[in-house]
């Protein structure tokens, strides 16, 4: 048996008037999420309580660790995946560039800014920027980081959970809050009226925390794995737990991502001895983050066809029976433009099952099994326990 996770980011949300009362989920053309529903479904808490509904928290989860017992924060995820030492006494803290007006946050990505910008604009950071001890590292679009060295960890708020507000309430409020907010003052001055990408008008200091450590997936479930993703969180996930990072080309994290590269990386992976592949697809969370419902079902249906789709069309060039699991990490409601904590449908099917459809959504996912614990998921999906 090979072992198939699809996760589209953020995917599930709320009722929408404009839907007639559904969900993007619910409204989308997603025939083949719809064939996958046909096996097992239900719901699934991937957030513990008392915890942020990040993607990081949410993902640990669904590969099978206790973020209760292993998270430390989003940023250490992303230095990980940027093969970026922590010292003992260092703190990661991810950088947004975004665009902020008269105070409020009006752009927590400054306009999807391209990498290659965002690479120059996080030089310029670098050179202009005379703290002691600080480091900036581009990453993919608006997603950078930032080491302090030798630092004080803080209580740090997204930016996504700001959209349209004002920033001052939200600003840093533990023990690095002079150090962090004289870092964004002076990163908004240099930024102000540069000439690489005007959006990016300043940066966000979030998601701190220190060096993480993992046990790895092979010595947790006896399976050699991979991780298919367009952002640092994941890979970072995938080299703490030792599963293999495939080199894919033109992976954006939008609706312009290389979905193609990744299914056919993913089944390369399977075929060639691996037993299971983690697929990761950003955009559903992103036009969630945007409040744009026609996006976001643009992106539900993109990850249908393209990903859903293609794998149940290439199961059949397995030797091995597949096992296909679809489900979000957690929901981005397009009304709050941010997560939620609420557990997601999930779906699970063989590849010799008949290719039958029960559609697969919020509302009819919770007629089925529920997993109070997100981290036995794969357990689950992988034993059958």
């Amino acid at each position: 048996m090979k072992y198939l996770i699809l996760l589209g980011d953020g995917m599930a949300d709320w009722p929408i008037d404009e839907l007639d009362g559904k969900t993007p989920l619910e409204y989308a053309n997603t025939q083949n999420m719809d064939i996958i529903a046909s096996g097992i479904k239900g719901m699934v808490k991937t957030v513990p309580d008392g915890m942020h509904p990040g993607s990081d928290v949410a993902n640990m989860a669904v590969l099978g660790y206790d973020p209760k017992k292993y998270y430390t924060g989003r940023a250490p995820l992303e230095a990980v995946s940027q093969d970026i030492q922590l010292g003992p006494n260092d703190v990661a803290y991810r950088c947004n560039f975004v665009n902020i007006e008269n105070g409020i946050m009006k752009d927590f990505s400054a306009g999807h800014i391209p990498p290659d910008k965002s690479k120059e604009l996080i030089e310029i950071l670098n050179k202009s920027l005379n703290f002691e001890g600080i480091e900036f590292y581009p990453g993919v679009s608006y997603r950078n980081l930032m080491v302090l060295r030798n630092g004080k960890t803080d209580s740090t708020t997204p930016p996504h959970d700001i959209s349209d507000k004002e920033i001052d309430p939200h600003l840093p409020k533990g023990e690095a809050r002079e150090t962090l907010i004289n870092i964004m003052n002076e990163a908004q001055r240099v930024l102000k009226d540069n000439k690489v990408w005007q959006k990016a008008n300043a940066i966000w200091l979030w998601g701190e925390g220190k060096a993480p450590s993992m046990p790895k997936f092979k010595d947790r479930f006896n399976k050699e794995g991979c991780m298919i993703s367009a952002v640092d969180l994941m890979v970072g996930l995938g080299k703490l737990t030792g599963l293999y990072i495939p080199k894919i080309e033109g992976l954006t994290g939008f609706l312009d991502t290389n979905f193609e590269g990744k299914i056919d990386a993913a089944f390369e992976f399977l075929k060639s001895g691996g037993d299971f592949a983690y697929l990761h697809v950003e955009a559903t969370d992103e036009t969630g983050h945007m409040g744009d419902v026609q996006k976001k079902i643009e992106a539900i249906e993109l990850f249908d066809k393209k990903i859903v789709g293609e794998a149940i069309r290439m199961a059949d060039s397995l030797n091995d029976e597949l096992k296909i699991a679809v489900l979000p990490d957690h929901p981005t409601p397009i009304k709050i433009k941010t997560h939620t904590a609420e557990p997601v449908p999930f779906a699970v099917w063989t590849s010799r099952n008949e290719k039958k459809a029960d559609k697969y959504s919020e509302r009819s996912c919770k007629d089925g099994i529920f997993i109070e614990n997100g981290y036995t998921f794969i357990e689950r999906m992988l034993f059958g326990v």
